[in-house]
C-alpha cells in the first residue's frame, strides 16, 4: 500500500482506523469486549526490590487525577427548513435545532503544587466543562489553559494549593527493557495501577496510524485502556517518563505514551500563552522507494519524469502555501534539509518541526533529473475549527 503523509493543518481527534485513543466511550451493557488484554508478568526493578511497584504507587498515586468532560452538540437546523414559504405552510412542524451532551473521562498528572494539570488534548477537546476529581476525593472545576491537537497535550488549571506533585525523568536517555508503571482511570475503574516494560522508543506517529500527529512514542506492554489517556507512565524511580495515549486496536500489550520532554516543551508554551504554534510547509508526501517509485510512474506515466531512487517525493502542494511561495513542485524528491539528508517522511518531519516560523529553512531537491535549490520560510501551521 502506497502511504501518503499529509503536513498541513487539520488535526483532530485520534480516528485512524487501526486506532482508539484512551478516552472513555460509552460501551453496550451486559457485553464482554473481544481480545481481552492480558496482564504481563510482574517485573522487578534493578534493585532487586520485588516491592518497588507498590512504593512508587504509594510515593505518586496521589498525583494523578481522574479529568471527566462534557460538551454540549446542537444539531443545525437544513437551511430550506429557514424559507419563509416553507414556514407558511408547516409553521410549528419545521425541525428545531436540538441538543446532546457528549461526556467523557481521562486521566492526567498534577505538575505544579498550586494546581496545574497536564493530560491529552482529544480528552478535553471542545469541552464546555471538566472536572478534576483528586484520589483523595475532592472534585475541582477544571479551565483549559490550552490544548495543542498536534501533539495531543493539554494543560489544566484548578484552584487549589499544596497539591502532591509528580517528579519528572528524562525521556531521552529511556531503553527498551526497563520496568515501568502506569496509573491511571481505565474503564472508570478510578487509580488502576498496571505494570510492564518499554518495548521500544521512537514510534513515529505514521507506525502507529495517527499520521496526524508530530510525536515520537514510547510504546510499552503496561496495559493501557479507555480512561488512561492523559496519566502517567512512570519509571522505577517514581518519575513520571511519558503520557500514555493510545493502543492499537486488536492488538495486546502494544499501549504508547508521549515521551515526557516532548509534553513538557507543550506544556509550557500552553501554560505562557495558550497556543503552540508548529512550522508548516504545506506539501503532502511519500518516501520513495524501488515499490513506490514504480507504482507512481504507473499512475502517472511520461507526466513525471522520476530519476530518483530515493528521498521523499512531493505529490501535492498547497495553493498559497510556503511550499509554494518557495517555488516547490509536485514531482520535486526531497535530498536534503538544513544539510541533512532524508529518505523518509519522517525525517523531514523531525526537521520541519524543530526549524524556526519565518526563518528561512534551505532544502535541496532532485528534479527532471537536476539538483535545486529552494529557501522555504516555514508559517503557523493553519489550526482547523471543527463546528
Amino acid at each position: 500500500m502506497l502511504s501518503i503523509v499529509v503536513l498541513l493543518g487539520s488535526c483532530s481527534l485520534i480516528r485512524a482506523k487501526t486506532f482508539e485513543s484512551q478516552q472513555t466511550a460509552p460501551q453496550p451493557e451486559n457485553t464482554i469486549a473481544p481480545n481481552p488484554v492480558i496482564a504481563p508478568p510482574p517485573i522487578i526493578s534493578s534493585s532487586g526490590d520485588p516491592n518497588f511497584v507498590v512504593k512508587v504507587v504509594q510515593n505518586a498515586g496521589s498525583a494523578v487525577v481522574r479529568i471527566d468532560s462534557s460538551r454540549t452538540i446542537t444539531s443545525r437546523v437544513p437551511e430550506e427548513f429557514n424559507d419563509p414559504l416553507f414556514r407558511r405552510f408547516f409553521g410549528d412542524a419545521v425541525p428545531q435545532p436540538r441538543q446532546r451532551v457528549e461526556r467523557g473521562s481521562g486521566s492526567g498528572f498534577i505538575i505544579n503544587s498550586s494546581g496545574q494539570i497536564l493530560t491529552n488534548s482529544h480528552v478535553v477537546d471542545g469541552a464546555d466543562r471538566v472536572t478534576v476529581t483528586l484520589k483523595d476525593g475532592r472534585t475541582f472545576d477544571g479551565k483549559v489553559l490550552g490544548e495543542d491537537p498536534v501533539t495531543d497535550v493539554a494543560a489544566i488549571k484548578i484552584d487549589a494549593n499544596n497539591l502532591p506533585t509528580l517528579a519528572v525523568g528524562n525521556s531521552d536517555i529511556l531503553q527498551p527493557g526497563e520496568p515501568v508503571i502506569a496509573i491511571g482511570n481505565p474503564l472508570g475503574l478510578n487509580n488502576t495501577v498496571t505494570s510492564g516494560i518499554i518495548s521500544a522508543t521512537g514510534r513515529s506517529s505514521s507506525d502507529i496510524g495517527a499520521s496526524d500527529k508530530r510525536v515520537d512514542y514510547i510504546q510499552t506492554d503496561a496495559a493501557i485502556n479507555p480512561g488512561n489517556s492523559g496519566g502517567p507512565l512512570l519509571n522505577a524511580r517514581g518519575q513520571v517518563i511519558a503520557m500514555n495515549t493510545a493502543i492499537l486496536r486488536g492488538a495486546q500489550g502494544l499501549g504508547f505514551a508521549i515521551p515526557i520532554n516532548t509534553v513538557q516543551r507543550i506544556a509550557q508554551e500552553l501554560i505562557a500563552k495558550g497556543r503552540v504554534d508548529h512550522p508548516y510547509l504545506g506539501v503532502q508526501m511519500v518516501t520513495l522507494t524501488p515499490e513506490n517509485k514504480e507504482r507512481i510512474k504507473n499512475i502517472a506515466g511520461d507526466r513525471l519524469k522520476l530519476t530518483a531512487d530515493e528521498g521523499v517525493l512531493l505529490v501535492e502542494i498547497v495553493p498559497r502555501s510556503p511550499a509554494s511561495l518557495a517555488g516547490l513542485r509536485a514531482g520535486d524528491v526531497i535530498k536534503s534539509i538544513n544539510n541533512q539528508s532524508v529518505t523518509k517522511i519522517e525525517q523531514v518531519q523531525k526537521l520541519v518541526e524543530n526549524s524556526k516560523i519565518g526563518t528561512v529553512l534551505p532544502l535541496e531537491v532532485e528534479r527532471n533529473g537536476q539538483i535545486v535549490q529552494v529557501a522555504v520560510r516555514p508559517a503557523p501551521l493553519p489550526v482547523r475549527r471543527e463546528g
